[in-house]
């Protein structure tokens, strides 16, 4: 599993630093997550493959979330791309893109789906033989969204050794990988823990911006491997955070103890701040293993 950070601060963007935008890599597909201004400069400079993308999550309509989407959709197209593509994301934004798409005579050269959310539960928006991805209801001064992303849990290992010690046949592999116990020709049952090694634990990964400190959503991405989480403010702008509708990275750190989370990255982080060093040392008062994302920076679980 990997994240690319594309963006990951507040509001407008500066000559060095952009808004949300990131690439979630998972099970071999790449999912991005928010597009706001830049997002396809920043997918070039991270040289992520456009034709890759085949799905689009955007949590909420606000600019910084939302305004680098119509010219990705749009370059997608000049490109020549023929491939599908799904667009999940609150109503209105289907509504949104075709105006854009229709007074600019721009239609796409492939088909777009657009999934329009309304939902105030969480809720099972994409699946495949892979991957699980799960709306997490934020609170923001609109309707948002953020997303969980589930690996499905691979087959067993197969115990090569193992399997030829006994004498089982290759018809039978699939069946052992699956799960299943092997009665021999002599009517020995060989437990399938013999014949095979656990497979890798599946991973996951939760995204929650835009959001304000909500409790809420702990049971959705409890025991999550990695949460992404807004940190838009330092604890000496709570009050601020409260009533804009966003969090503090000590907040975040909350959110990630109690829902018992492995990892945490901060990002959305208001550009009145310089450095983002205290963005980490408030949250690691509360929860031990914190990350800062930061444009152009990845990070990747084995």
């Amino acid at each position: 599993m990997k994240l690319t950070i594309l963006g990951c601060y507040a509001a407008t963007p500066r000559t060095l630093t952009n808004p949300t935008a990131q690439v979630l890599e998972i099970k071999n597909q790449l999912f991005l997550i928010d597009c706001g201004e830049g997002t396809q400069v920043q997918l070039r400079k991270n040289k992520i493959k456009f034709s890759k993308i085949n799905h689009i999550f955007i949590s909420h309509l606000h600019g910084d979330h939302l305004y680098g989407l119509i010219g990705t959709i749009s370059t997608f197209s000049l490109l020549g791309r023929t491939t599908d593509l799904h667009i999940y994301g609150p109503k209105g934004i289907k509504e949104l893109i075709l105006l854009q798409l229709k007074l600019t005579e721009s239609w796409t050269t492939y088909d777009l789906f657009f999934h329009e959310l309304e939902s105030k539960e969480s809720e099972v928006i994409f699946e495949d033989k892979k991957v699980i991805v799960k709306t997490i209801p934020l609170k923001h001064r609109v309707y948002t969204n953020g997303y969980h992303f589930q690996e499905k849990p691979d087959t067993r290992k197969l115990n090569i050794e193992a399997v030829q010690q006994y004498g089982v046949h290759v018809a039978y592999y699939q069946k052992i990988k699956n799960g299943s116990d092997i009665k021999l020709d002599d009517g020995t049952v060989v437990e399938n823990k013999k014949l095979t090694f656990d497979p890798i634990p599946p991973k996951s990964y939760a995204f929650c911006s835009d959001t304000v400190y909500n409790e809420e959503i702990i049971p959705v991405i409890e025991n999550t491997d990695v949460l992404y989480h807004e940190s838009t403010f330092l604890e000496s702008e709570a009050k601020l955070a409260e009533k804009t509708l966003h969090s503090t990275a000590k907040e975040a750190a909350r959110i990630a103890l109690k829902a018992n989370v492995k990892e945490l990255i901060l990002g959305h982080y208001s550009t009145r701040y310089d450095g983002l060093e205290r963005f980490k040392e408030e949250a690691e008062e509360i929860f031990p293993k914190v990350l800062l994302a930061d444009d152009g920076v990845s990070f990747e679980w084995q």
